[in-house]
């Protein structure tokens, strides 16, 4: 690949980042995450105080002030350096974890400008737990690109100081994606590498469409150290690629996206069926304090939410801030009605499982 070919890869890569940015606001989700199955059987005679409630949590080594992360959704787009700031603002004002979004932009084109869109993270978080971002696709070759070095991953977690690399499994976006890349030979031993040789901790990531405990279990063998399940019921990347596939007239990928807007296993049954194996983060369609309250309870160290706090961070200054602290009182709400004095104690509550949660789990081994 020549320079201006890589330069003009590089362009058309950022400029889909803002077509990502666009669509994720238009489709919503596709429903069915599961986590209307889970109730919490309320307690009528707690023994603490609300204000008593303890939203602290623990992973991989750090204490956490609130079990939450903002999920990593942007960057290298002109447009994501303000709604970056915004978020990170938000982390640093409330104990949350902060992720950004897929560097492969910064790292192809090592432009500076770009890099800060990634970086403006740390710069207004500076104590924030924050995840660096990689595809599992971009880890081996693919036909138009070279596969990204343990040197590379080494510069995305330098560009915002990250205590952890994220590395998303996004097969089922990519397989819609008019540009997506679909090797998959070769990726479980570059992940197992670059595990073993990242001075930080490595989290498998998926994009909505969940993981399986066989999966999680695999992963763990690898070295892989948390598991972000981002289960069906969130924003669906598929429906997303499929918007932009028919934009480009493409109708054999448009086609496979709309018929595999739904697959996956859903985020609550994920949650479930891999916690205990790694630390989870609960994802996919985690919409209040409720919601983190019923995915801690099956076992979630944190939950993950990402499109609602980017429609807030696009709103207007403090935003995304507002709605953090809306979910962190819910949340506490919920303990407390649920009789436990901390969010470490969920798991512990009375809690029922029904509907289609329920069979995933019954059917798959999870943890009801």
């Amino acid at each position: 690949m020549t320079g201006a070919d890589a330069a003009g890869g590089a362009d058309r890569l950022v400029h889909r980042k803002g077509e990502h940015i666009a669509a994720a606001l238009e489709t919503g989700d596709v429903g069915g995450a599961g986590w209307d199955d889970v109730t919490l059987v309320h307690d009528a005679l707690p023994g603490t105080d609300l204000d008593q409630i303890g939203l602290g949590t623990e992973f991989l080594g750090r204490r956490i002030g609130l079990p939450l992360v903002i999920s990593g959704m942007t960057g290298g787009h002109p447009d994501s350096v303000a709604i970056n700031a915004e978020l990170a603002k938000a982390a640093a004002a409330t104990g949350a974890m902060i992720g950004v979004g897929s560097q492969r932009a910064a790292l192809r084109r090592g432009d500076s400008r770009r890099a800060s869109s990634y970086a403006v993270v740390r710069e207004q978080a500076p104590d924030a737990f924050v995840f660096a971002n990689i595809g599992i696709a971009q880890l081996i070759d693919q036909h138009d690109e070279a596969a990204v070095t343990v040197d590379d991953a080494l510069a995305a977690v330098d560009m915002v100081r990250a205590d952890a690399l994220a590395v998303h499994l996004n097969y089922l976006e990519e397989l819609v994606q008019p540009e997506g890349q679909t090797r998959a030979r070769g990726a479980r031993a570059a992940l197992a590498r670059l595990a073993a040789e990242l001075p930080v901790p490595v989290v498998a990531k998926e994009t909505g469409a969940g993981l399986s405990r066989d999966v999680a279990l695999r992963l763990r063998d690898l070295g892989v150290r948390a598991l972000d399940v981002g289960g069906r019921g969130g924003t669906s990347f598929a429906a997303i690629e499929a918007r932009r596939a028919a934009a480009r007239g493409d109708a054999l990928r448009a086609a496979a996206g709309l018929a595999l807007r739904d697959w996956g296993i859903p985020a609550a049954a994920s949650t479930g069926l891999c916690a205990g194996v790694l630390p989870v983060i609960a994802s996919g369609g985690v919409r209040d304090g409720l919601d983190a309250a019923r995915a801690l309870s099956l076992g979630a160290a944190a939950v993950g939410v990402g499109r609602p706090l980017l429609e807030q961070a696009l709103l207007r200054a403090g935003a995304a801030l507002q709605w953090i602290e809306r979910f962190a009182y819910q949340l506490r709400a919920a303990v407390f009605l649920a009789g436990v004095t901390s969010v470490a104690g969920l798991p512990e509550a009375s809690r029922i499982v029904g509907g289609h949660t329920r069979w995933w789990l019954d059917e798959m081994g999870g943890r009801p």
